[in-house]
């Protein structure tokens, strides 16, 4: 349910304005209490501990939020916003601070509440217990829309695509440990076979016996490419690209940019059959890589190379709208998220965005923070403003 945020101490005066919102209005618009900006500053300069939890303020010169209490040196007042949770100032592209750590206790009675049915339905996703909506509802004493709604405005999929996710998470595992395909499927918690054939392509990538082997009997063939990015591996199935990655260099490291190149596929594909084929002794990835290269060099600016990737429904939703950005355009991880339909599953969007496997074909480049800065990239920072760099300069010059 959810919970006010008024201090229940007459000494602490509560810096939320109380609503009269009936439940349905909330419901139609997710409509929050005001705040009252006056007291939520002199809550700051306050440092009051009464107020953590109850607002979090952002300072726009620093692009972090922080707790009422923070002990940092006081920002000016004309640099300072309010936030009734920590999901607003994040999706305002703020980051947490790390010396008041806001996040530690920035969950709302809703998050929590949420938190707690995740909770449930991972320990109780292979227990042969029903988890279908009307149950679960029952579990947190709301209406089975409501419910739906607030988890996917939340998690950022429905509660059955959670409930499905969990049961995926535990047939892999058991896969992984050696089961019979049969015992794996109904030992995640799956009532029949064929629920799990129908998505073996989009959750494993391959079929459950293939996934339990290692990818064993899948070939995969992989050639190496110079770029001006740097050196580019590039592997398929003979249904897609499922491998697509640039080296990270890593710290210390003595082995060379193609060392650890094959040893990441290796192990993303323990126990398949990997092969390497010079780019001119297999037609299909000569064509591939010439479309990696004349992208690269501004001349195709739209990919559009088939895929064959392990993924949740939720990554897969995420991706196919990153192939949708223009050529040279940016969109930030909030953007994204509103643009599938799941406004709330920031941090979602740029996990799904971490745990690409495809380069470039699949541009999570092109995603940055609501503040201009870069965010994260799976390989490097500096790569991602370079790519960045040359899409502008190659679609300004037309």
């Amino acid at each position: 349910m959810l919970h006010t945020v008024a201090s229940n101490t007459a000494s602490s005066r509560s810096v939320v304005s109380r609503s009269t919102l009936t439940e349905e209005s909330m419901n139609s618009s997710n409509q929050l209490e005001s705040l009252d900006e006056d007291h939520c500053w002199q809550a700051v300069l306050q440092r009051d501990r009464t107020q953590d939890g109850h607002f979090y303020f952002g300072v726009t010169t620093t692009g972090v939020f922080c707790r009422p209490s923070c002990a940092a040196r006081r920002p000016l007042r004309k640099n300072v916003r309010f936030f009734r949770t920590a999901p607003e100032a994040e999706r305002e592209g703020l980051r947490s601070c790390l010396r008041c750590k806001p996040l530690d206790q920035a969950e709302d009675g809703r998050v929590a509440q949420i938190r707690e049915l995740c909770d449930y339905i991972q320990s109780h996703c292979d227990s042969g217990d029903s988890l279908a909506l009307e149950v679960l509802s029952r579990q947190v004493d709301l209406s089975p829309s409501r419910l739906r709604r607030m988890f996917l405005e939340i998690v950022g999929v429905t509660p059955r695509q959670y409930v499905e996710g969990c049961r995926f998470k535990t047939l892999k595992q058991g896969l992984r440990d050696g089961d019979s395909v049969t015992h794996a499927i109904y030992d995640a918690g799956f009532g029949s076979s064929s629920r799990v054939y129908e998505q073996t392509g989009s959750r494993l990538g391959m079929t459950p016996s293939e996934y339990r082997d290692g990818g064993r009997n899948l070939a995969i063939s992989y050639a190496l490419a110079d770029t001006p990015a740097g050196r580019l591996m590039v592997a398929a199935t003979d249904r897609g690209l499922c491998f697509v990655h640039f080296d990270n260099v890593a710290e210390g490291s003595t082995e060379t940019v193609t060392e650890r190149l094959i040893k990441a596929l290796h192990d993303e594909f323990p126990a398949a059959t990997i092969r390497q084929t010079e780019a001119e002794g297999s037609e299909q990835l000569t064509l591939w890589i010439a479309a990696l290269q004349r992208h690269l060099a501004g001349r195709e600016p739209h990919l559009d190379l088939p895929v064959d990737i392990r993924a949740t429904s939720f990554q897969l939703q995420v991706w196919r709208y990153l192939r949708s950005i223009p050529y040279g355009e940016t969109r930030s991880y909030a953007q994204v998220a509103a643009a599938i339909g799941k406004p709330k599953a920031v941090r979602a969007v740029a996990g799904a965005c971490a745990a690409n496997r495809a380069a470039l074909v699949i541009p999570c480049h092109r995603v940055i923070r609501a503040n201009g800065e870069l965010g994260g990239y799976r390989w490097g920072v500096d790569r991602k403003a370079q790519l960045l760099d040359r899409e502008r300069t190659f679609e300004s010059a037309g």
